[in-house]
Parts: C-alpha cells; sequence; structure tokens
C-alpha cells in the first residue's frame, strides 16, 4: 500500500513538473535555519545525561558540565517551484552515536498541494506523534530548554521514508488538520541500528481561537539485530528458553502509540499538557507518560513550571530460565541471561520529574533559557541515562541545570 501511494504521489509530480517545464515558470529557493547554544550540569557523577538517547555521551560522568546534550546547529532549504508544488530539505548537526556531529538529513521530501485545503508529500519526514513533534529539534519554537523526555521518548525513531497526506477543514470558527502517514526509518545507536518498517500514523489536530487540542495513534514493526541476536541465544536452552524468546522478542511485533495533547494560549500566559501511551506484546511493554506545563509572560520574560511522570505499565522483571534445570556451564550462562534481561526490562523509562525555567527574548528570533530539573528515579529505573559506571545505583535522584541560547534566522 505505501508502494502505490507512492508511486501514486510521484506521478503526480512528474505529470505537474512536465506542464511546469512547458510553462516555463521560474522557482524561487529560501532559506532558514535555527540552532541552540546549551551547556548542561548534572550532579549524577556515575552516568551521563542526554536528551538523545542515542547520543554517546552527555552530562555527569563524561563531562561534568556539557555543551553537548542541547546544542544543535539546523538549515533549511525550501524550493518552490510552483505554487503547489515545493521541496524541502533540512539537514541537522547534533551530538550522534559515533561521538561526532556529523550533519544528518532531518526532512527531505516534495510537497504537491492539490487544492488549497488538501496536499501530499513524499519523501523524508518526521512522525506527527505529539504536540511538537515537527519542530521539535526548533527550540526557540518550545517553551523548554528541551521537550519533557517522559512523552517524547516513547517512540524510538521519529523520521520516516514514505508519504503523508495533510487535509484541513472547519467547523464554525475552528480549523481542523488530519494527516495520514505511511512508511518506515530506521536510527543508529553505538553497537547497531533500530529499525521501523510498516509504519502508520494518523493524527488530527484542531485549531479553536487560543485552544489547541491534538490527537494522534500509529503502528510501527521495530526490529534490532541485536536483539534478534540475545533471544536466539535463549532458543538454545529448549522449550522455557523458547518460551521466553516468544514472549519478549521484537522482530515482527507491532508496537501501537497513542497520544493525547491541549493547550491553551491567549497570549500573557499558557498551560499545555500531554499524555501518550505505546503498546508492545514484547520486550518494550506499555509505557505510559505525561506532563503538564504552564508559564506567565511578563514582557520579554516568561517564568514556568512543568512536572511529568513516566510509567512503564507492564512487567519489569521476569524470573526467566530456572538454572538449577540446567547442568554447568549452562547453569551459569542461564544465570547471565537473566541478568541481562532484566537489565533490558528495568531500563524503561520510570521516574517522575520537576522542571522550574525562565526564558528571556532577548531580540526577536533569539530567547535564552535557563531550566532547573529534578527528576525521581522510580522502580529503581535509571532514568533513561547512559555509560552507568559500576558505582552508579538507579532508584535516586538526579538535579540538573542548563542553560540555552536557542535562535531562528
Amino acid at each position: 500500500m505505501v508502494k502505490q501511494a507512492s508511486w501514486l504521489c510521484a506521478m503526480m509530480i512528474l505529470i505537474y513538473s512536465s506542464e511546469l517545464l512547458a510553462d516555463n515558470v521560474s522557482p524561487s529557493v529560501k532559506f532558514n535555519g535555527f540552532g541552540t547554544l546549551g551547556i548542561t550540569h548534572s550532579d549524577e557523577r556515575n552516568a551521563d545525561f542526554v536528551a538523545d538517547p542515542f547520543a554517546s555521551e552527555g552530562a555527569g560522568y563524561s563531562q561534568d558540565w556539557s555543551a553537548e546534550v542541547d546544542s544543535r546547529l539546523g538549515l533549511q532549504g525550501t524550493l518552490r517551484i510552483t505554487p503547489q508544488l515545493s521541496s524541502v530539505v533540512q539537514v541537522v548537526s547534533e551530538k550522534r552515536y559515533d561521538g561526532s556531529f556529523s550533519p544528518e538529513v532531518e526532512w527531505a521530501n516534495i510537497q504537491y498541494e492539490a487544492t488549497a485545503n488538501l496536499s501530499f508529500r513524499i519523501g523524508r519526514m518526521v512522525q506527527s506523534s505529539f504536540l511538537a513533534s515537527e519542530h521539535r529539534k526548533v527550540n526557540y519554537a518550545t517553551p523548554w530548554v528541551r521537550p519533557p523526555q517522559e512523552v517524547y521518548r516513547l517512540i524510538p525513531v521519529a523520521n520516516f521514508d514514505g508519504v503523508d497526506m495533510h487535509y484541513r477543514y472547519y467547523i464554525g470558527r475552528a480549523t481542523n488538520n488530519v494527516s495520514v502517514n505511511f512508511g518506515g526509518g530506521s536510527v543508529n545507536y553505538q553497537t547497531g541500528r533500530i529499525d521501523a518498517s510498516d509504519s502508520w500514523g494518523i493524527s488530527h489536530r484542531t485549531q479553536w481561537g487560543d485552544t489547541t487540542l491534538f490527537a494522534s495513534y500509529g503502528e510501527l514493526k521495530v526490529s534490532a539485530d541485536e536483539l534478534s541476536q540475545f533471544f536466539d541465544v535463549y532458543r538454545l536452552f529448549g522449550p522455557p528458553g523458547e518460551a521466553i524468546a516468544s514472549r519478549y522478542e521484537v522482530d515482527g511485533k507491532r508496537t501501537g502509540l497513542l497520544s493525547l495533547g491541549i493547550s491553551y494560549d491567549p497570549g500573557s500566559w499558557y498551560v499545555m499538557g500531554e499524555w501518550a501511551r505505546s503498546s508492545s506484546p514484547s520486550l518494550l511493554g506499555d509505557n505510559e507518560g505525561a506532563y503538564i506545563s504552564a508559564g506567565y509572560r511578563i514582557a520579554d520574560w516568561t517564568p514556568y513550571v512543568s512536572v511529568a511522570r513516566a510509567t512503564a505499565v507492564s512487567n519489569t522483571s521476569d524470573p526467566g530460565l530456572n538454572a538449577a534445570l540446567y547442568p554447568s556451564p549452562f547453569a551459569e550462562g542461564a544465570q547471565v541471561l537473566n541478568s541481562a534481561l532484566n537489565g533490558l526490562l528495568s531500563s524503561r523509562l520510570q521516574q517522575n520529574s520537576l522542571s522550574i525555567g525562565m526564558r528571556w527574548d532577548l531580540r526577536p528570533g533569539m530567547a535564552l533559557t535557563g531550566q532547573y530539573d529534578h527528576i525521581d528515579m522510580r522502580f529503581n529505573s535509571s532514568a533513561g541515562l547512559i555509560n552507568q559506571q559500576p558505582e552508579f545505583a538507579p532508584g535516586g535522584n538526579i538535579n540538573l541545570f542548563s542553560l540555552a541560547l536557542d535562535f531562528v534566522f
């Protein structure tokens, strides 16, 4: 179905492009960009706090004060071929899984506006899973230093290559936008890659005066070579190992994500919140995240506060194989596997957080934001920290201080 939609969209573009060439219409090009210069301090010395779970290092163990947690630079080029046909390419440079800041393509698509209210895109885009999904990396467009990870970490692969459709309609004074997408994507990390295939999603956004309502649902198939190899080892332990592998293996199983959001912004103040739940009959399990944030604008200053919570709804531990049923060295091997399995299950985000910040819009297109975060790791969770050292103790508290200069041009 995705391939058929892709071919249909491509044919529309080719047909319209041929008409353009025949009419000899001149295209136009526009360039703009965005960025963040940030620095973050964490009081956890035995692990790293990161904004991107696939980054190689962050604040805490690797660096007392890290400029690599939030700093990024994005450049975007928009080619307007005709009033109906355009193309967008966006490249972002930020901390990667390999420790570099190598630029990576975030957006690369062609859009055809069939009518004033109906458009199609083909290429690379971002899933419309949350309120701020499509501009989540443009920190200037959000009220915080970074979006609440309790919600925005629920989906492992945000980009997808495929097609989408946008339709706008009106009911009274309310403007409604529906988006439907199909495709797949992948993301690299330090020791492998996560692939998301056969993904689809639908989202609905209603703008009614100062109020925005948002709802989204999508599904995808997630696979990771390392996890497949891990559960293949379990299968070597006969029927008990086969049962565990079948219960927790990720490949071939669909993960669903449901999210709801609301925002009210009359100008002098704002309040917004989101709730989301991911569900998978696999190691990924069922997880919920939610936050509420409010701020008050005083001239160019905006103090704000946010509270958030992440919960693993399904089990975060498993007895695994009964090592007593196996002779040595298989018994020791079973214990190692069980320990690794429970480490993976308990690594899911479970935490409460309180964030207090102040934003200063010092000039048009530029804002300076300071933010303090207190994170309470619940049920011996590790709060998504990486580079954990032997001395690291899950289940404690983390205090963060971040300062970020955000800009658009």
